[in-house]
């Protein structure tokens, strides 16, 4: 079903099989990282995209109008990590041209963060989360397997610097690893005038050990938390976001994505574009559709709109959930993509697609 908007006959908000929007676009600008984290990429060596394959600024800029023409109105930047995409701040002028684009974000492990920051705002960026997973710097070396956690510190601080707000921290809560940081996370967040978002530990990959001990769920993070703050309140939901959000007794706010445990899939508005054009429409998604290849060869607007309205609207996707069934019915023991299908196919690590 497609409905038209009042303004403008030749714009529609495509819906998939489950009545689901296509309001949000994760935009991939390089499968690169300077990071190793053990949960993303636990590998030191990967097959990388070819670099004539990944799209030009131009080319991104292009692809999100034909999305924003059937619905799209919030798009983030991710990688790998974006900012080691040459000239970041173009694309986002690029981005801010298009009416239609409500919010622009960028999702960063924040290494480069504090030299570029400025001219991020500069150039019309709206939103910064940044990727903190402990605050002890031993524990990050351990994590990333990079000696970085002091530029990361001088990321966050050079975000409200730059004149941002509404700075997020995202957290992958692990059993055993950082549990005992909730608290201080929580608490550093203030500090730095952040909310701090929980995510369950998720199967990303094949390679990254997951397994369902180390998940810690959305019920043991409250228990740790009340356990500390006292009474916690839940907040309205907002829309399609994924994060469900609490009230701790002073006021400060936190989130908790718990797609392991209780996934959204039933509201989940998303679609993730690689930096090679390729189009996922769930984050677990095996296949994708090649959008450069029609991109490239001169199809016109109308063709590419018409690839990307057919492949949303008979989006059937529901990954988390078909997972949690898994578990559910005592199939699901570790990873379910092997390390050698993974080097045959890098779009299949969430480096490249932009979990």
């Amino acid at each position: 079903m497609t409905m038209p908007t009042p303004d403008d006959a030749s714009h529609f908000v495509a819906a998939d099989t489950f009545g689901r929007p296509l309001r949000s676009l994760r935009l991939s600008v390089t499968d690169r990282c300077n990071l190793r984290c053990k949960y993303c990429m636990p590998e030191e060596d990967y097959v990388w995209l070819p670099r004539e394959d990944v799209l030009t600024h131009e080319e991104m800029a292009t692809l999100t109008g034909y999305f924003t023409d059937l619905g799209v109105d919030r798009v983030r930047l991710t990688g790998g990590e974006p900012l080691l995409r040459r000239d970041l701040p173009r694309l986002i002028r690029l981005l801010v041209q298009n009416r239609r684009v409500m919010d622009i974000a960028l999702t960063t492990n924040g290494i480069l963060l504090a030299d570029q920051a400025e001219a991020l705002f500069d150039a019309g960026l709206h939103r910064v989360t940044v990727s903190l997973d402990t605050l002890r710097p031993e524990r990050f070396r351990q994590l990333t397997r990079r000696d970085e956690y002091a530029r990361v510190m001088e990321g966050i601080e050079s975000v409200a610097r730059a004149g941002f707000t509404g700075l997020k921290l995202d957290t992958v809560a692990i059993r055993g690893f950082n549990d005992d940081e909730l608290v201080a996370l929580i608490e550093f967040g203030k500090r730095v005038q952040a909310e701090v978002r929980f995510i369950e530990y998720m199967d990303v990959g094949g390679a990254n050990e997951w397994s369902q001990q180390k998940v810690l769920s959305r019920a043991a993070m409250l228990a740790l938390l009340t356990a500390h703050y006292g009474t916690i309140e839940p907040m309205p939901e907002r829309g399609a976001a994924p994060a469900q959000r609490f009230l701790l007794p002073d006021g400060a706010t936190f989130g908790i994505i718990p797609s392991t445990t209780t996934p959204f899939c039933a509201t989940c508005d998303r679609s993730r574009v690689t930096a090679d054009g390729m189009w996922y429409r769930c984050l677990y998604a095996t296949a994708g559709t090649d959008l450069r290849k029609p991109l490239r060869v001169g199809a016109s607007a109308d063709e590419m709109r018409a690839v990307i309205r057919a492949g949303w609207e008979g989006r059937r996707d529901r990954g988390a959930e078909d997972r949690k069934a898994l578990e559910r019915d005592g199939l699901r023991v570790g990873g379910l993509i092997g390390i050698e299908k993974l080097r045959e196919d890098p779009h299949l690590e969430m480096h490249a697609r932009g979990g």
